[in-house]
């Protein structure tokens, strides 16, 4: 019983977190950049519980894993809420040219939400072995992002 309540708790808590940012005594930029950083921790924790199944180092269950792949993928849908016009911010990440790319960022955002998307449908079969490739190419569109778009 608290295992199924875990998941849907921690949603509510990060989103919680998320609006507060969007309705903050924060400038718009500022607001901005903690929505995408709420956004990109809740994407990180979800996406790191289904890495360790893939890895081995937790058990694989179907219907967690579906969980966390379809929070991952509403997660790459509103994630490009928090970089408009004007929301870059100091305490960011985010290199400059995610606004001076706009393009490429938006194209590199797609493919998130592309294979993003794909993986959940990936999840529905319950196969782990054909999970697997899927969340690599998740996994691959991450890192082509940060290489670009962010300050490690």
């Amino acid at each position: 019983m608290l295992k199924k309540m875990i998941l849907p708790f921690t949603l509510a808590l990060s989103l919680l977190g998320i609006s507060t940012a969007a309705y903050s005594e924060d400038s718009p930029a500022e607001a901005a950049a903690k929505y995408r950083q709420g956004a990109f921790q809740m994407t990180k924790f979800h996406f790191g519980q289904m890495g360790a199944v893939v890895k081995g180092a937790k058990e694989f269950n179907a219907d967690e894993f579906k969980k966390n792949a379809e929070i991952v993928a509403m997660m790459s849908q509103i994630v490009a809420n928090g970089f408009g016009e004007g929301s870059s911010a100091d305490d960011s990440n985010a290199k400059p040219n995610v606004w001076t790319d706009a393009a490429g960022f938006k194209s590199k955002l797609e493919s998130f939400q592309v294979e993003a998307a794909a993986l959940v449908k990936a999840a529905e079969s319950g196969d782990l072995e054909q999970i697997k490739p899927q969340f690599g190419k998740v996994a691959e569109t991450c890192k082509a992002c940060h290489k670009e778009y962010r300050n490690d």
